[in-house]
């Protein structure tokens, strides 16, 4: 053991600490361990990715969980990778091939396209992986995976010839959701709801037998008015029943079309009759269908109108083209009104713009399993927490559609499909000269619906498959959750049929989604989104992580404040200063066994304190609360530890001769051994550290053993003959809190010795009392028989506490404050009940409003009696 350095560096430590750990392959994960495991693979972060607030907590619980597993005893597989994230990793590198060269990917053609992407990789693609370092993450490196790697390519390949095999993948036109700026495929779980200010046109549709008779639909589409090849009407619609069957004319270009009836139309919306565009719309196309309505494409892959008919609005992009179309209406008399209008519209996750349904020819996979996979959640084979995401999942599985797997863009894995004469055949080698594979590659979700199993190898499935816990957002519930259950169960990865050997893991944790103080989502427009390695620099790895641990409750939104981080930073300070107190009276014992010496009362609460710790410990983690675990921790070791049981330390080791000296220093070890380890997962740098240096243990804290719930009972039973010595510390820790509270109640200050006077219940020993005055910081604790003058008094467990106060404070100037506060104080209630009793105010505001001020009026008459108290006090 060494003396501890007077300031805790958490940056030099973290750094060369974390390079120890991978010399000694102290997260390398062995299959042929005895230990029972535990596994995790890490959602595997975009190649694109750098680390942000999101990666640290998701990181940071995986962590917390693979670190705790270790202590516990398991073998632990924590399995980490990077996803090549096709379509993302394209736009980056064309972004940047337009910058330099001022021309996109088809113009350097696929091959060339391919190496630039295959090069940026290997330069930036690993970037948030040395991040996941810095932040502590103990995942086996060695066994890192990518997405693309040969072996986990070839595996993609051969499970789709597999399912195309089965006739579960095929070849469709359907409508599909399109990306016009990235000009590829999307599937539903890719497009997101965002609200728009949009407009509602009414255009006048003439009827063909009826001059002067006009039809007026509402549309938000204009431009699309040369693609409509009818018009619906609700059957029920007693306004419209006399025009089903005739016929309207279309504006531009004006040709007549049907008018149908189909109950998918809702009569409320606008005037209750909708135009029909069956190639631009999804209940459109199925109206179409149920009529036989011709289709009209009547868009460009990239968004511009394909509409020669129409010269005015051919070539113009679609926005544009909407512009433009009213102002054709509003020359043609047929634009009846336009007016404001909110609505919600899909919008490409990756290009941020809103998609256009559009008939397309894709690949299509039809789900298996799917009987399965509602059996494994609902019969808790697979627990969600939180447990409300079970019914989200099961609603997705009830209502599932075909997924739209192929992508138009290049970097991914390459359908094995090959053509030849409008023939194709389904293979991983070409089928020889003359066939052209099909020159689209795969959503990049089908090459990670298989993750939790084509990552390991056969020895390594078989030791850690099924894996324990995923921990995930709870935005890919159906992207990728869903996914990898299904795949699991088609693909049977376990050692049997069975279904408990087969899912892909046991458990999935959603974390929350991290928004700023204000409640706002975080984002960089908004300048809320904090970098994390800002923070890991300024407050340390392990103060960022229970910092914002201690603030994420079970799957709900995190109000992120860096004063939070600051506390995390602040408490691992609490700690580093604790272990510097006790290097001051000798080395450590690594075995203490406190129960076995001479205790005080203080030595035994806080023996009781880390018992019912460690119990409350072993339920907080059961139920995935890691907010409560760290909130307990911290409690425990701030207030029980630190602010409590060490300043009753001091007055004991202060004390020469005293016979509990050895018992408080055992005390002071065993709990402090137990608390690095508890606090490790969290943790890990500071406790790592203080580990070493105090010499408690083997070269690393990582396999020591943990405090659980059986050792917590333990612990009780072995001190359970001294219950009255821990309640008798209770009782002073309890009256110095009161003491404290009144001498902030008169403006003491903290730092200001002053004289107490007790009028006790039972006699206190000469230690109890001194703790008491060390906590209170009290010059003196004397005995009385009755209430001294000029002295307000608080209640406590030992007696009645009395702090004199003539000569420890200036009386007339705190009788003037008082008084004065207390006349602000009734200036402002008065004000409140004026409002209440006066029914022209209080009758026109809310219920909600009206009961907020009855609260401040009980509050502040609740404030001037405990100022007339405090006046009485020091006026006797």
């Amino acid at each position: 053991m060494s003396d501890l350095p007077k300031a805790y560096e958490p940056g030099t430590i973290a750094e060369s600490l974390y390079a120890r750990w991978l010399r000694n392959d102290i997260f390398r994960a062995d299959p042929q361990s005895p230990k029972p495991a535990f596994s995790m693979v890490m959602p595997p972060p975009n190649i694109t990715g750098v680390l942000t607030l999101g990666h640290v907590l998701n990181n940071s619980i995986q962590d917390v969980l693979a670190r705790k597993a270790r202590l516990e005893g398991y073998e632990v597989l924590w399995l980490p990778g990077t996803d090549h994230a096709g379509l993302a990793t394209e736009m980056v590198v064309e972004k940047a091939l337009r910058k330099q060269r001022g021309i996109g990917r088809k113009e350097v053609g696929r091959e060339e396209f391919l190496q630039m992407v295959r090069e940026w990789r290997e330069t930036h693609g690993r970037i948030i992986v040395e991040q996941l370092k810095k932040l502590g993450c103990s995942a086996d490196w060695s066994r890192e995976r990518f997405t693309m790697d040969p072996a986990y390519s070839q595996a993609v390949q051969r499970v789709f010839v597999a399912l195309y095999q089965k006739g579960l993948i095929y070849r469709g036109k359907r409508m599909i959701n399109w990306c016009p700026a990235s000009l590829t495929a999307l599937s539903d779980e890719e497009v997101l709801p965002r609200e728009e200010e949009s407009h509602l046109y009414y255009v006048r549709y003439a009827l063909e037998d009826e001059p002067g008779s006009f039809l007026t639909v509402a549309t938000t589409r204009p431009e699309t008015i040369p693609g409509d090849t009818g018009i619906a009407v609700h059957p029920d619609d007693q306004r419209y029943r006399q025009w089903i069957g005739k016929r309207a004319l279309r504006p531009f270009p004006r040709e007549p079309i049907p008018i149908v009836a189909d109950a998918a139309v809702d009569p409320s919306f606008g005037t209750g009759a909708v135009k029909i565009t069956p190639a631009h719309d999804k209940l459109d196309f199925e109206i179409g269908q149920r009529h036989s309505l011709p289709i009209v494409d009547i868009l460009h892959p990239d968004g511009r109108l394909h509409c020669p008919a129409v010269p005015e609005l051919d070539g113009l992009d679609r926005f544009a083209a909407r512009t433009k179309a009213a102002a054709l209406l509003n020359e043609l008399g047929l634009l009846a009104k336009v007016e404001p209008y909110r609505h919600t519209v899909g919008v490409s996750e990756r290009a941020g713009v809103p998609i256009e349904p559009r008939l397309s020819e894709q690949w299509f996979l039809r789900y298996p399993r799917l009987e399965e996979a509602l059996q494994v959640v609902r019969e808790r084979r697979i627990r969600f927490f939180p447990e409300h995401w079970e019914k989200v999942y099961e609603h997705w599985i009830e209502n599932i559609q075909d997924w739209c797997i192929s992508r138009q863009v290049w970097w991914g894995h390459r359908i094995p499909v090959w053509w030849k004469d409008g023939v194709h055949r389904c293979q991983i080698e070409s089928p020889g000269p003359d066939w052209v594979q099909d020159p689209d590659t795969l959503d990049t979700w089908f090459s990670s619906w298989l993750w939790a199993f084509e990552t390991m190898d056969p020895p390594t499935r078989r030791k850690f498959y099924p894996t324990s816990v995923l921990v995930t957002g709870p935005d890919i519930i159906f992207l990728w959750v869903a996914r990898m259950i299904i795949a699991a169960l088609e693909f049977r990865p376990g050692r049997g049929e069975d279904i408990e050997e087969n899912i892909p893991f046991r458990t999935v944790y959603f974390t929350g989604l991290i928004r700023d103080r204000l409640g706002r989502k975080m984002s960089k427009s908004l300048g809320n989104s904090p970098d994390p390695l800002v923070l890991i620099e300024k407050y340390g790895a392990d103060g960022l992580r229970f910092g914002l641990l201690r603030i994420a409750p079970q799957g709900q939104d995190i109000r992120f404040d860096e004063k939070q981080i600051e506390e995390g930073r602040n408490f691992c300070n609490k700690l580093w200063n604790a272990c510097r107190f006790r290097v001051r009276y000798g080395p450590l014992s690594a075995h203490a066994r406190p129960w076995e010496h001479p205790l005080t009362p203080f030595a035994v609460e806080i023996l009781s304190a880390l018992s019912r710790t460690g119990i409350r410990l072993e339920d907080a983690f059961g139920a995935y609360e890691f907010s409560e675990a760290a909130g307990l921790l911290y409690g425990f070791v701030w207030d029980d530890f630190c602010a409590s049981f060490l300043e009753a330390a001091k007055v004991d080791l202060g004390q020469e001769g005293s016979r509990t000296t050895s018992g408080t220093l055992a005390t002071f070890d065993y709990t402090l051994s137990w608390i690095l380890r508890l606090l490790h997962p969290f943790c890990p740098f500071v406790t790592e550290e203080l580990w070493n240096r105090l010499g408690l243990g083997a070269t690393t804290i990582q396999f020591a053993g943990w405090f659980s719930a059986a050792e917590a009972r333990r612990l009780a039973h072995r001190i359970s003959d001294r219950k009255e010595a821990a309640l008798r510390a209770q009782a002073v820790y309890q009256a110095a809190e009161r003491a404290r509270r009144l001498r902030s109640t008169y403006a003491v200050p903290s730092n200001q010795k002053v004289p107490f006077r007790l009028r006790a219940e039972a006699p206190l020993n000469r230690d109890e009392r001194a703790v008491l005055a060390a906590l209170a910081n009290a010059s003196e604790i004397a005995d009385i028989d009755g209430p001294p003058p000029k002295a307000p008094m608080v209640l406590t467990p030992i007696g009645e506490l009395y702090l004199p106060l003539e000569g420890v404070i200036d009386l007339e100037l705190e009788r003037k404050r008082l008084a004065s506060e207390k006349e602000k104080l009734a200036c402002t209630w008065k004000a409140v009940r004026e409002r209440l009793e006066n029914p022209e105010i209080s009758g026109r505001v809310a219920p909600e409003k009206l009961q907020t001020w009855k609260k401040q009026a009980e509050a502040l008459e609740t404030a001037i009696r405990r100022i007339e108290d405090q006046l009485r006090e020091i006026s006797q």
